[in-house]
């Protein structure tokens, strides 16, 4: 997502719904590695979607080493799978949370700066 000129990605912030529909997948198939498209056919996501979501949060998701057949399979972090699923949709909200403040604060900065420049060059017009 771009906000103005500043190229910012979020990996929580709106996404936490789909992250739980991940984690849950995993734990309706304990200690097994999944790929992908097991988990987009089980949660109804888009591969590219689920794709870019085990990639991007390495909290959550750990990649496995490539098999001989060079399938690349994911399962959840030691850290995830041991805590309970109260504590991991937890983490999510905090961690939305704490993006979404990031997201005001750059927000007020801006707007701040804008009045500050106003400000400035409204008494020599």
């Amino acid at each position: 997502m771009i906000f103005g000129l500043l190229p910012v990605n979020f990996r929580f912030r709106g996404k936490v719904g789909r992250l739980t529909d991940i984690y849950r997948c995993f734990l309706d198939h304990p200690g097994v590695g999944l790929h992908p498209t097991q988990i987009a056919r089980h949660t109804g996501i888009s591969f590219a979607e689920v794709n870019v979501r085990l990639q991007r949060t390495p909290e959550l998701f750990v990649k496995l080493p490539k098999r001989a057949d060079g399938i690349t399979r994911y399962r959840l972090t030691s850290s995830t799978a041991a805590q309970s699923q109260d504590d991991v949709e937890a983490f999510l909200a905090s961690a939305a949370r704490k993006e979404t403040l990031v997201l005001y604060s750059v927000g007020a900065m801006i707007l701040c700066l804008l009045l500050i420049i106003v400000i400035l060059i409204g008494p020599a017009v």
